[in-house]
């Protein structure tokens, strides 16, 4: 049995792709019978994985980084004393951060390095968050025995970035929820039937509002379809606001009150599963990704995927989708009007899609990061 001290506080605010991977991660250990983990909530630990994240705006993590001065380090000088407190009186076997940047541990460390995009692409980034990366994150890289990533192509980042020795990186590719499966229009009716949508007359597009995801390319694709298409199959935006949005949120004045793009927030993930079950594509033209779960969670329900074909994401989407260069933006209006108007091609990429997405699962996940736990502690010993 190993005992796992395992950071949770990913799971506190509205869970983007990291918060995702941390909950699932967490469900598993959990339940593992190799496993006796637990989680630290930032202030308080727990056996228990929290169900949900904590209430209130979706917007509220982004609005603490802008308005409040030094909120992260604040909020790490508070949770490098709880947790260390608390790891000092309980003979934890190991440490696994989930969320990059590992807290003070004395003792076998694993980290998760989802990407280096505060690197390569600072300026999509809140200003805070790329200071305290190029604080912490290299003594963190030192410290830890194991570094877990999403992907291959993270692997090689560290690699050529940081001279990582590549023993001390393991790739775990992430897995897909069971929420999210192929659903008939009667299965979808409830939840879209609130947002006012119906099932297959939209297109969809998730992620976080901010520049990194590269919204700005998937609008002006889908204004170049003819309008009989915009007006037949709305462009629906899926995520909470991020950061640097302004010249994003002037370009959609227009098309929201025309009513050819609609904008739902942040959603829960039983209302997602089903908003991306009911979409004709999913629209996914991100410049820069460590895996890229939601063309993932797409191709799970048997939805086509347009994406970009630069970072992970081909990895992950493989045969599943049309991948193009995240700033060809004719390119992606041409797939758009492909696969609106070609029920045949719609079929087939959704075949293919559902097909890739079985190589993806949970369970590998789990099994493979607990495997990754013995590696560490059997060298440590």
């Amino acid at each position: 049995m190993i005992r796992v001290a395992f950071n949770a506080t990913s799971l506190l605010s509205p869970l983007t792709g990291i918060g995702q991977y941390s909950r699932q991660l967490a469900l598993g250990l959990a339940y593992h019978e190799g496993i006796d983990a637990d989680f630290f909530y930032g202030a308080a630990w727990s056996k228990k994985v929290r169900g949900a994240p904590l209430p209130g705006p979706a917007g509220l993590v982004p609005w603490l980084r802008s308005h409040v001065p030094y909120s992260y380090a604040l909020r790490r000088l508070v949770q490098n004393n709880r947790f260390a407190q608390y790891a000092s009186t309980r003979a934890f076997d190991l440490y696994h951060e989930p969320n990059i940047l590992p807290l003070p541990f004395d003792g076998p460390t694993v980290i998760t390095v989802h990407d280096l995009s505060w690197i390569r692409y600072p300026e999509a980034h809140p200003p805070e968050r790329v200071r305290a990366m190029h604080k912490y994150f290299q003594p963190g890289l030192e410290r830890a025995s194991l570094v877990l990533t999403d992907s291959e192509f993270v692997k090689r980042e560290l690699m050529d970035v940081f001279g990582v020795k590549p023993a001390r990186i393991c790739p775990v590719l992430l897995g897909v929820e069971a929420a999210f499966h192929p659903r008939s229009a009667g299965e979808t009716q409830a939840v879209l039937d609130t947002h006012r949508l119906v099932h297959g007359q939209y297109l969809l597009a998730v992620g976080t509002l901010e520049p990194r995801k590269n919204l700005a390319v998937a609008l002006q694709a889908f204004m170049q379809l003819p309008s009989p298409l915009r007006q037949r199959f709305p462009l629906v935006l899926v995520g909470m606001k991020g950061w640097h949005t302004s010249a994003l949120e002037q370009q959609l004045v227009h098309l929201l009150a025309a009513g050819e793009v609609r904008q739902l927030g942040y959603l829960p993930r039983a209302d997602l599963a089903a908003i991306i079950a009911g979409a004709t594509t999913l629209i996914y033209p991100s410049v820069y990704e460590g895996f890229g779960l939601p063309p993932l969670e797409a191709m799970a329900c048997g939805v086509p995927v347009i994406t970009s074909n630069v970072s992970s994401i081909p990895e992950v989407v493989g045969d599943g989708g049309f991948m193009l260069a995240p700033q060809d933006v004719d390119g992606f209006a041409t797939a758009m009007e492909t696969l609106l108007s070609a029920p045949d091609v719609r079929d087939r990429m959704a075949h293919r899609a559902l097909a890739r997405s079985a190589h993806f699962t949970w369970d590998r996940c789990i099994s493979q990061t607990v495997e990754a736990y013995y590696r560490v502690l059997s060298s440590s010993s």
